[in-house]
């Protein structure tokens, strides 16, 4: 049977279709956080559209550690004031940071305005304003790196391209109104007590407040950023351009299971490599040495040790330095360390995800952070949270929840909690075991964080945007969205039939009763 050859060609143009429709694509990344944890998720995931073939244009205020060749930044350096006045903003959360969730959401709305005004100045750079100035540039989709800065979605429609959100975190609040995901104002699950319901839903009340801030700050920056152009769309319109989002997450393995619209996507992991890169000579020797097993304590980019009160530092010290374990200890001052001891090695800078890839890892101490916590969730090593502001408290929480660790107060420290937990962990198999079920529960998916991270990114540029992905509730108010109106509608119609209902009752009386006396007498008489 002979095959028919419009067949091959119809398969050959179709092939050929979704091949030229995304690869060598020219894709805009905007991640002007000044957070380097951020800017180790919105790299890794540039670096894996490089390596795909896609041209990658970055801006960032901060110098990446991670580059590739197809990789061209645009870098809007902080200055020594900024890099100042963020030190003192950290330094300032871990001092005043008091453990509660509500009180952490009062003190962050305060104390972002620095950061969020960097961010918004670095777009105001000439070199950035180029990127769309320049007729001559092009490119295929915009990827705006998340932090509270929605504005900047704006650039998007400058440069005439789909826009995509990459979010260091699940799904939440801030970003469901992009693209109409469902929001719960109650974090439950199925073991959730009544007075923690009414806890999380009075905190959320409080988060609402904090929200209508961001907002207005966004509001604000998009008017110094687009007020010229009055061919921008209103705010509110601008942000219904969002084709989908990226969030950093995996809700099959971390829970909570939620509902999620065809444009939340999920690349938890994102950060973390296939299989990982060897590490330096001195750290594979000190590791490969820990006869007894090692310990990694980091408490990410954002803490360095300045920022910690020295006390708490000592009395660190004092502990790790006589644990049998080794210890690798991130600490930017390398002429000022807590001390000496041949058990401890100090370091600037550490290949974070690689070392905890390695066998003779046995705890991980760290500040909760969301990167931090999913690597060592993927490597299966247990941990010792010291969480310092923000999402880090509720993110510690969640661990020790999952039976993955423990956590302290890094304001409160004292020596004898901290080597008990130390100890605990250590000794303890059931941490190990646990976070090494989580492990193979978090890696077991249909589609790689970075398979699902190539696939949607093409996915949006092939199809122009995607917008048949998008929620129709994006477009809809907040009555419409909610079916207020039909609700007050049929409330309305309740209320009409009481009243009609209670009339008639009263009508009934006041016609009947008469009578019925009437006639009751008659019959006495």
């Amino acid at each position: 049977m002979v095959e028919d050859p419009s067949r091959f060609f119809m398969l050959a143009l179709t092939v050929s279709y979704f091949i030229s429709g995304s690869q060598g694509a020219n894709i805009l990344g905007l991640f002007p956080s000044p957070s380097p944890s951020h800017l180790i998720i919105s790299m890794s995931a540039a670096k894996v559209l490089a390596e795909q073939g896609h041209n990658v244009t970055v801006v960032t205020v901060l110098e990446p550690t991670i580059t590739h060749k197809n990789i061209h930044v645009v870098q809007v350096p902080m200055t020594k004031e900024e890099i100042k006045q963020r030190s003192e903003t950290i330094g300032a959360k871990q001092k005043n940071n008091s453990g509660s969730r509500l009180i952490s959401i009062l003190q962050m709305s305060g104390q972002m305005d620095s950061m969020l005004r960097k961010m918004a100045d670095a777009l105001k750079d000439e070199r950035v304003k180029d990127l769309y100035l320049n007729k001559g540039n092009h490119f295929d989709l915009v990827i705006s790196g998340y932090f509270m800065n929605d504005y900047q979605l704006g650039f998007a429609r400058k440069v005439n391209a789909p826009v995509i959100v990459l979010a260091p975190s699940p799904p939440g609040q801030m970003l469901n109104s992009l693209i109409g995901n469902p929001s719960d104002p109650i974090e439950k699950d199925k073991n959730t007590s009544f007075a923690q319901r009414l806890d999380s839903f009075i905190t959320n009340l409080f988060y609402q407040v904090f929200v209508r801030q961001i907002d207005q700050r966004n509001r604000r920056f998009y008017k110094e950023l687009f007020a010229d152009d009055s061919n921008m769309p209103d705010y509110s319109e601008m942000l219904k351009n969002t084709s989908l989002v990226f969030f950093c997450s995996h809700a099959a393995s971390e829970g909570s299971i939620r509902p999620n619209v065809p444009a939340a996507i999920e690349i938890g992991g994102i950060q973390i490599k296939d299989k990982p890169d060897a590490l330096p000579k001195s750290l594979e020797e000190f590791l490969g040495n820990a006869t007894d097993g090692a310990i990694l304590l980091s408490l990410g980019s954002n803490v360095q040790g300045s920022h910690i009160k020295s006390d708490t530092v000592e009395k660190m010290f004092n502990v790790l330095s006589k644990l049998k374990q080794r210890v690798i200890w991130k600490w930017e001052d390398l002429d000022k360390i807590p001390g000496k001891s041949n058990n401890i090695l100090y370091s600037r800078w550490l290949p974070q995800d690689d070392i905890l890839a390695h066998p003779n890892i046995k705890l991980f101490i760290n500040h909760a952070g969301k990167g931090g916590i999913t690597e060592s969730q993927y490597h299966g090593k247990p941990m010792l949270s010291l969480p310092v502001f923000g999402d880090q408290p509720s993110n510690a929480f969640g661990m020790v929840k999952n039976g993955f660790g423990l956590t302290l107060s890094l304001l409160n420290l004292e020596e004898k909690p901290f080597k008990d937990a130390i100890e605990e962990i250590l000794s303890n198999p059931q941490y190990s075991q646990k976070v090494a079920l989580f492990s193979s529960l978090y890696r077991d998916r249909p589609n790689s964080a970075r398979d699902s991270l190539i696939y949607w990114t093409e996915y949006v540029i092939r199809h122009h945007g995607a917008a048949h992905l998008q929620s129709p509730l994006v477009h809809m108010d907040f009555i419409t969205a909610n079916n207020l109106d039909i609700y007050v509608l049929f409330t309305a119609i309740f209320v009409g039939l009481i009243i009609i209902l209670k009339a008639s009752v009263q009508l009934f009386f006041k016609m009947l009763v008469p009578k019925f006396i009437k006639i009751t007498k008659v019959k006495k008489h």
